[in-house]
């Protein structure tokens, strides 16, 4: 009953669960979860927020219609590699984790070898590691791995996430922390929410985020320079160009 046992009785996070897992909560998921809902709230300025800055300068009437723009750039690069990296992760135990299998260290170990392996065989990218920013580690990360350890969800499909990161930054010699998305697949996993829930649940944390954003380009506009500004250097970019060819 929407009215009577869950209105002014519990919180955003614990419907969100409720929506993606059909049943309430425990009081250590509530935790865990809403922890991994707030770390991808707020990414400062990047391609989703300014895309939804630029949709409200356009449309300052459309407040939906901006946050669906910042919104459609939720994906393979920026808060939406949860879902790739938690495929990636359940494909490389398989049912091992739901049978009761308690994998030892020598195990992850090669199960991380050869996610490695096959990646680099692909010259694709690994999902949930590295990030630009963030270096030595991701603080995101090391604090959801953390609250994880603390409520019973660092297991099996964590420790293969972390032994990736380290196998990937030997082989390739660079650094490449286990990043946000790849700690919330990892924990994900752990709670048996798969599938599309982790991207599912950057979607939402993301448009939290964006009405920010939205607030805050109506009280101060910073969209209408970073256009100008953006005109002005590529015309100059062009100009040069063609001096260059002349």
């Amino acid at each position: 009953d929407l009215c009577r046992e869950l209105m002014g009785k519990i919180s955003f996070g614990d419907m969100a669960f409720l929506c993606l897992a059909g049943r309430m909560p425990e009081a250590r998921e509530t935790r865990m979860f809403e922890a991994m809902l707030v770390a991808l709230v707020e990414h400062g300025i990047v391609p989703s927020s300014l895309a939804a800055r630029l949709t409200f300068a356009g449309a300052p009437e459309s407040i939906q219609s901006a946050v669906a723009a910042g919104l459609l750039g939720v994906g393979s690069r920026i808060a939406g590699t949860t879902d790739a990296a938690a495929r990636m992760l359940e494909a490389a135990w398989g049912d091992r984790i739901r049978r009761g299998g308690v994998p030892a260290d020598d195990e992850v170990c090669e199960r991380a070898d050869l996610i490695v392996r096959q990646h680099a065989e692909r010259s694709a990218h690994v999902p949930g590691i590295g990030h630009p920013i963030h270096k030595p580690v991701d603080p995101r990360a090391v604090r959801l791995f953390e609250i994880a350890a603390e409520t019973g969800f660092h297991g099996a499909h964590v420790r293969l996430m972390n032994a990736v990161s380290v196998e990937a930054q030997a082989r390739m010699g660079k650094l490449l922390p286990v990043n946000v998305t790849g700690a919330i697949a990892a924990v994900c996993c752990e709670m048996g929410l798969s599938g599309m829930v982790p991207r599912g649940m950057g979607i939402m944390s993301r448009a939290v985020g964006l009405v920010g954003h939205l607030l805050e380009e109506e009280r101060h506009p910073l969209a209408m320079q970073l256009w100008r500004q953006a005109e002005e250097e590529s015309t100059r970019h062009v100009r040069g160009q063609l001096r260059e060819a002349a």
